[in-house]
């Protein structure tokens, strides 16, 4: 038991500095490391994925309470784009987390791995190709920002919080690069993502625990899919990791904080992928 807390004290403090730097909640790191240490501790192999998918979403309702206050301190969060997705956050989430109860734990592995690599990719390929056009990246006078579209936003929210509740992630991985697309800053697309984690994590973690395992396969110590020793270890290091990972958000150039969010991407692609396959 010790041992395991040890383990789960360091996820919290990688996870937590990840949430703080890059606005993803943390969960890319979480999931992954739960499902390696759930299966090594010997909880039943057809839920361990799920139980790391549900106690990363309790770890990030705190870890983005505390990502958000720093955030906001340096202007970064986006409170009108956070309004328009946030009821569709929340649908999308609790919807999520039913629709991750009945898929296969090597589905959401290679599903989340794939789609890792595809962002990375993305944002990769934007930072290469910044400065080799000297006309498009001219500096230019900024438009008058246009009313962004109620039902758009509230579909994107609804996509993003059904995806990021069925891969029990914070939705940093979708939010970033969705509002990063939209003209919004890297550094305020981050800081909007950490706020909108906040409603995805605490829908589909009520829902996680209102749901059950299938009969015979009840973990003691755990509420529903949330594995209650994990849970607390974690939070006990993440919540002040994610603090400093915040302030180092806004020490970083845009092409720095892309760079590393890319990266991250790849190497969370590589480990989900890796263990679906083999």
């Amino acid at each position: 038991m010790i041992l395991d807390l040890l383990v789960y004290l360091c996820i919290g403090v990688f996870s937590g500095y990840i949430a703080g730097l890059f606005g993803v909640g943390g969960g890319m790191i979480i999931v992954p490391a739960l499902t390696l240490s759930f299966t090594l501790h010997g909880l039943p192999s057809a839920i361990v994925v799920h139980m790391a998918v549900a106690t990363s979403l309790a770890v990030i309702v705190l870890t983005a309470l505390s990502s958000i206050k720093q955030h906001h301190s340096q202007g970064a969060v986006r409170t009108d784009l956070l309004r328009l997705l946030a009821p569709g956050l929340v649908v999308g989430a609790f919807a999520g987390a039913w629709v991750a109860k009945q898929i296969p734990a090597l589905t959401l592995e290679l599903g989340i791995g794939l789609f890792a690599w595809f962002v990375g990719g993305q944002m990769l390929h934007q930072n290469l190709n910044k400065g080799k056009n000297p006309v498009a990246d001219a500096p230019q006078s900024t438009p008058e920002e246009k009313p962004y579209s109620t039902p758009i936003q509230s579909g994107a929210g609804l996509l993003i919080g059904g995806l990021s509740a069925i891969f029990g992630i914070g939705g940093g991985t979708f939010t970033v690069p969705y509002l990063n697309a939209q003209g919004v800053s890297i550094q305020q697309a981050v800081g909007t993502a950490a706020a909108a984690g906040l409603p995805i994590a605490l829908a589909g973690a009520v829902a996680f625990m209102l749901f059950s395992p299938p009969p015979g396969l009840a973990v003691p110590h755990a509420l529903g899919y949330v594995y209650l020793p994990a849970f607390v270890g974690i939070v006990l290091t993440a919540v002040w990791a994610a603090r400093l990972g915040a302030l180092k958000a806004h020490q970083l150039s845009t092409m720095q904080l892309k760079a590393a969010f890319a990266i991250l991407l790849f190497v969370v692609g590589l480990v989900f992928i890796g263990k679906a396959l083999w």
